[in-house]
């Protein structure tokens, strides 16, 4: 190989990393030290705003590509900062004393929620326990039966005054079911029998008569009389109730008071309940009958759940419990369909019936995240329109409503609670695909209301010292979180090259943590099959070649076919027309390079270049530009000083599918140059590559799929020392070739060679100088651009003779037919 063609040495080839991990042996050495967030500076500032923002409407969007580990990191760093913030209060919900079907919503310091539930339970237990007992009392019995006694002695002295009143009038005072009765006498004191009114006279019965209605009158006015000493009866009875019950509640609220004296909300509720019980005594006085007429049955309407259940309104559903968190809560909802993040409210079947009530009523995301923040990913809540529409509303709103989804849009409408909005300070933290922020931006007018801060997240951080001790940290406390095996300093540095592999870019390492978190589980499974305490090079190398293996099938069957040249691809001798570009093929999970043979031909006419796949519609928009490219560099080069002429057809061979991408064009450049020349190409050399019209080879993607492919078919049909890639000189920093490939690269029996211009590739291809134009326009002798530049002038010049020829024999022919048609005369 001349000194002009000498391609790259093997140590530029791939990235090493052992010199840079001298600090330490292995990554257990490094616990207690290891970062969270590695790589990630300008997202980390973004998200520090948005959480330091408490103004509404800045909630934060994490952008970034999906292996980039969005939602770790967006619930690592701010799982760290929340928990330097302050604790938010619980949120209960209580019975509403005033309008039942509207539970109200209590604040309450945090952690002090299950306290008032676990009070709350205790007080009724107790007022269950002891107020059947003082109502058994002696004491109680004694006072209430003074009352009582007086009550009865003022009723019979009403009814003895009405009685004497009666007798001597000559009426009797008789008790019925009815009520009272004032009959007539006779002498003896008998009632008056129907017979005895008949022998009255006249006057004596007008006035008996009299007498009677004088009676009626003096008995309406002890009956109301009566009815009033009966109310001050039950007033002075209920009011000694109420102080016996008094006396046992009041003992208890005087000691709940002065618990949650800094609770306003709590000790307006207290108020409540004491009130209510004082005026419900009678429930807590009995047990409830053990037998009552069951809902369903005939003539027994539904009057909602049974008696006992009725001291459930003085429950307390801590609907949020912060008692056991640190700073600010971080929820990630990974499913936000919108009982999920809203809430519910639940209902138990009795008898065939549905009914609620407070107690029932779960909470949702939101609320578990009131006060601190809640991670979702921007898909999964896309997913569920009604979600997403009632976060925006509740953002908006600043308040959190339950409410049943039926209810909501009018599915049905049973009769059901509706708990008061609960006060929502939540920061919202989604992440997702820029191209789906763009979209939300552009077409959600409220979204960009509500998200005004975007945290890009790249999925690559530069190559330095400090970064690469970060990623091993990292690395450490991977292992130690998951309980895996250890990395000693060669397997650190083997997931690292890795890394590298992933970005394409020697002086990058990539932030798709997801990937290589994969790797890390898998390499400590062949490290325990070993039975190794570390996990070493050898281990990580075996657990990146078995994740190929298990996806390389496709890959394997080309090459198969490449080998029985049922696809046709030459890798020794030289051929004029054609040469071996790389085409990058994906599999789903699998990515691998592919040579393909790209062939031209020329011929006398004025067609210019064709591309056979773009006529027959089997190329792409990028190719179709790389090829109109080409040929503006093509007329650079050859006329600058003349008009050409020619013919041509490029052609990726044996291509059955669609072709795209403008980085074959330099490829189809040197074949079209060789056909005209007639100077023969080395087909050991595959080329790749992009065009511009100044003639430099631009970088393209893939580069180390396009080598490697390229390398494992000429290592399948034979190396020969002859054989490389040409690839541009912009690509040399991203090369990572397999550690195979560089062994070759080492030993002379492969190459490796980059390229500025597409002279240097004519060069290598052919081993003779493309050529560099002279003051007069032409090019030196024996250069391939001379003999390009001579084949054109010799088809121009047939092209100019054909051409005038056929003019000649038309205008002759023209003559004999007398002026008429060439072709018919007339």
């Amino acid at each position: 190989m001349s000194e002009t063609v000498r391609g790259l040495p093997a140590h530029e080839l791939r990235a090493h990393f052992e010199d840079d991990l001298l600090s330490f042996e292995t990554t257990a050495s490094l616990e207690g030290e290891a970062g969270r967030v590695v790589g990630q500076e300008r997202a980390i500032d973004a998200i520090k705003f948005g959480m330091g923002m408490k103004t509404s409407g800045y909630n934060i969007f994490i952008a970034g590509p999906a292996k980039a580990g969005l939602t770790y990191t967006a619930r690592t760093y701010i799982e760290e900062q929340a928990a330097k913030e302050e604790t938010p209060p619980d949120w209960c919900y209580v019975y509403n004393f005033k309008e039942q079907d509207k539970p109200r919503c209590l604040k309450i310091s945090a952690g002090r929620g299950k306290a008032l539930k676990k009070d709350m339970n205790d007080f009724i237990d107790t007022l269950q326990a002891k107020i059947p007992e003082v109502f058994d009392s002696d004491d109680y019995r004694a006072k209430e039966s003074e009352v009582h006694q007086a009550f009865e002695k003022q009723r019979r002295d009403f009814i003895d005054e009405l009685s004497q009143e009666a007798r001597d009038q000559g009426f009797i005072l008789q008790f019925s079911q009815v009520g009272m009765v004032i009959i007539p006498a006779n002498k003896e004191g008998e009632p008056m029998t129907q017979e005895d009114l008949r022998h009255l006279g006249e006057e004596e019965r007008l006035e008996l008569r009299g007498k009677s209605d004088e009676l009626h009158e003096r008995m309406k006015e002890t009956i109301k009389k009566i009815r009033v000493v009966e109310n001050e009866f039950k007033e002075k009875h209920t009011k000694l109730d109420n102080e016996i019950a008094l006396f046992v509640v009041g003992q208890l609220m005087d000691s709940y008071e002065e618990k949650y004296h800094d609770d306003q909300q709590v000790l307006d509720h207290l108020k409540e309940v004491q009130e209510d019980v004082l005026e419900n005594i009678d429930d807590f006085k009995k047990k409830p009958e053990a037998q009552q007429q069951m809902p369903g049955q005939p003539g027994a309407p539904f009057s909602g759940p049974p008696k006992e259940m009725t001291l459930r309104k003085y429950d307390v559903n801590v609907l949020v419990d912060n008692s056991e968190t640190k700073g600010a809560p971080v929820v990630i909802e990974s499913n936000p369909a919108y009982p999920n993040l809203f809430g519910s409210i639940e209902r138990q079947a009795w008898f065939g019936a549905l009914f609620t009530d407070h107690t029932m009523i779960k909470p949702g995301s939101l609320h578990k995240a009131n006060g601190g923040y809640l991670v979702m990913k921007a898909l999964d809540l896309l997913k569920w329109f009604i979600s997403y529409e009632a976060l925006k509303r509740a953002l908006r709103d600043k308040e959190i409503r339950i409410e049943d989804l039926g209810e909501l849009y009018g599915i049905f409408s049973t009769r059901t609670i509706r708990p008061e909005p609960i006060p929502i300070d939540v920061k919202i933290v989604l992440t997702g695909d820029p191209h789906i922020y763009q979209l939300l931006f552009s077409y959600d007018d409220r979204f960009q209301k509500l998200f005004k801060v975007k945290a890009h997240m790249s999925d690559q951080m530069d190559k330095k010292p400090d970064k690469i001790l970060e990623c091993s940290k990292m690395i450490g406390r991977y292992c130690n979180e998951h309980q895996i095996k250890h990395l000693d300093r060669t397997g650190v540095a083997r997931v690292l090259e890795y890394s590298v592999e992933l970005t394409e870019d020697r002086d990058k390492l990539s932030l798709e943590f997801g990937t290589v978190a994969d790797l890390l589980r898998e390499a400590n499974y062949f490290a325990g099959i070993e039975g190794s305490e570390l996990v070493s090079r050898r281990h990580v190398d075996e657990a990146i070649h078995k994740r190929i293996y298990r996806s390389n099938l496709i890959e394997e069957r080309v090459k198969e076919i490449m080998e029985k040249d049922i696809i046709w691809v030459e890798t020794e001798g030289e051929k004029v027309g054609q040469v071996n570009g790389l085409a990058v093929l994906m599999a789903g999970d699998h990515v691998f390079g592919k040579p393909n043979r790209i062939t031209a031909t020329v011929s006398v006419g004025r067609e210019g270049m064709v591309s056979i796949d773009r006529e027959s519609k089997m190329s792409g928009s990028t190719h179709t530009k790389g090829l109109m490219i080409l040929s503006s560099l093509f007329r650079g080069r050859f006329a600058h000083n003349k008009p050409i002429a020619f013919s041509a057809s490029v052609c990726f061979e044996q291509s059955y599918g669609m072709i795209d991408g403008d980085s074959a064009s330099s490829t189809e450049y040197y074949v079209l140059v060789s056909a005209i020349s007639e100077t023969p190409l080395k087909q050991g050399i595959a080329v790749t590559g992009s065009v511009s019209q100044k003639g430099e080879v631009q970088p393209i993607g893939g580069v180390n799929y396009k080598i490697n492919g390229f390398f494992d078919i000429c290592k399948t049909k034979g190396l020969n020392g002859e054989q490389g890639v040409m690839i541009p000189h912009k690509n040399v920093n991203n090369l990572m070739l397999d550690q195979e490939v560089v062994d070759a690269v080492a030993q002379g029996k492969f190459h490796i060679w980059p390229v500025a211009t597409v002279e240097e590739g004519q060069k290598i291809l052919t081993g003779v100088e493309a050529g560099v134009v002279e003051a007069d326009g032409t090019y030196p002798q024996g250069t391939i651009y001379r003999r390009v530049d001579d084949r054109l002038k010799e088809i121009s010049e047939i092209v100019r003779k054909f051409g005038k020829e056929s003019e000649d024999g038309a205008g002759k022919k023209e003559e004999e037919n007398g002026g008429g048609c060439p072709s018919c005369g007339h």
